[in-house]
């Protein structure tokens, strides 16, 4: 899917859904929660959730002792409710309205977090450009937390085909530059009940 194509998509999903109607909706963002803060370094640091969209998951981290936290989205929309959410607190979050795939650089940041994005990026080309800005992003001794579906997860989300990944297949994606250090799975629930498994890594930086 070229970026323009891309963007339009989500931006008519975000335009045309609530928050909560969307299948990947989390009221409490637990598990990503947990493996952030496992990771946190000692000073603070920075901190990079890429495709988070509308998630509250930047609510909570303004809670976290960051010095920096960013919320990239190719949805403008997207954005602009979120920031209409966190109303005065979204001031201390820098937006970036962009594709990942289409982003030559970001500054340095100490944790990427990524809840289902790097699914959706079925062309070999786009998985090669994401992985090259993570590893320009992510300093030497930072983490990239990355969570995809798992091998028996959906094939489709979205009215988008998806790709499908465990700790090995993840691992592969990333090569050289990235060892994992943490693999966890969780089984997600959607807003209508159903029940989507999810495979989340926890990458070092090398």
């Amino acid at each position: 899917m070229v970026t323009l194509d891309r963007k339009a998509h989500w931006e008519r999903v975000y335009s045309t859904k609530g928050e909560a109607e969307v299948s990947w909706y989390q009221d409490e963002p637990r598990l990503s929660l947990e493996l952030i803060r496992a990771v946190v370094p000692a000073t603070g640091g920075r901190i990079i959730d890429v495709g988070g969209g509308t998630s509250v998951l930047v609510d909570r981290l303004l809670k976290l002792p960051f010095e920096a936290i960013a919320v990239l989205d190719i949805s403008e929309t997207a954005l602009g409710k979120a920031r209409l959410r966190l109303g005065e607190r979204a001031r201390r979050v820098r937006w970036l309205s962009a594709d990942v795939t289409d982003v030559d650089d970001l500054g340095t940041f100490d944790i990427w977090h990524d809840r289902a994005v790097f699914h959706f990026l079925t062309d070999v080309s786009d998985r090669k450009r994401y992985v090259e800005l993570a590893r320009r992003t992510v300093p030497e001794g930072g983490h990239l937390i990355v969570a995809s579906f798992a091998d028996d997860g959906p094939k489709r989300c979205s009215n988008l085909d998806v790709c499908r990944y465990n700790a090995e297949s993840m691992a592969a994606e990333l090569g050289e530059g990235f060892s994992l250090v943490r693999e966890a799975r969780e089984t997600h629930t959607t807003p209508w009940g159903s029940s989507q498994a999810f495979f989340y890594g926890v990458f070092r930086r090398q």
